[in-house]
C-alpha cells in the first residue's frame, strides 16, 4: 500500500459499502411503512391470509390488541373463527388508503373535476373513441404498407 492509487482504490471500496448500506436501510424502512399501511388498513370484510396458511375473512378488527377475528370454512356454512395477531397477515386484499396530499394545484382540480363529469371508458372503448382523422391515417399507412413498392426503372 505504499500508492497513492491503493488508497484511493480502497477509499472508493469503502464508499460503494457505505453507499449499498444506506441504499438498504432506506428501501427497509419504505418495505416496513408500506407493510405497517397494510395491515392497519385491514377491516371486516377483507380477505386475509396468515403466516400459517389458513385463508379466511375478517370479522372484527381490535385496534387495541393489535389483533383480528377471522372467519374460515366451507361455503356449506361450516365455518370457525380464530382470533389472531395483526402480525400473522401474510397477505391481504385490504389496501391503505392513499396519504391526502398537502398541496393542490388548480390544474389536478381542474383535472379531477372533469374525471367526475365523465365517466373513465373502458380499455377497449378507448381504441373505438379515436378520432376519424386519426382512423383514416393509421387505414392509409396500412394500405400503403400491403401495397409492393414499384419497381425502380433502370436509367442508362
Amino acid at each position: 500500500m505504499d500508492s497513492p492509487w491503493s488508497w484511493v482504490f480502497l477509499g472508493v471500496i469503502v464508499a460503494a459499502i457505505i453507499a449499498l448500506l444506506v441504499w438498504s436501510f432506506i428501501s427497509n424502512k419504505k418495505r416496513r411503512k408500506n407493510i405497517e399501511e397494510t395491515i392497519n388498513a385491514i377491516k371486516p370484510g377483507n380477505k386475509v391470509k396468515t403466516v400459517g396458511g389458513i385463508i379466511g375473512e375478517v370479522v372484527e378488527v381490535n385496534e387495541e390488541e393489535g389483533t383480528f377475528v377471522m372467519r374460515t370454512g366451507d361455503s356449506m356454512g361450516n365455518c370457525s373463527y380464530m382470533k389472531f395477531d395483526k402480525q400473522a397477515i401474510y397477505q391481504t386484499d385490504a389496501k391503505p388508503e392513499p396519504a391526502p396530499a398537502a398541496e393542490k394545484t388548480a390544474s389536478t382540480e381542474v383535472t379531477k373535476s372533469t374525471a367526475e363529469e365523465k365517466p373513465a371508458a373502458e380499455p377497449f372503448e378507448a381504441e373505438a373513441a379515436e378520432a376519424p382523422a386519426e382512423k383514416e391515417e393509421a387505414e392509409e399507412k396500412e394500405e400503403k404498407a400491403e401495397k409492393p413498392a414499384a419497381p425502380k426503372k433502370k436509367s442508362k
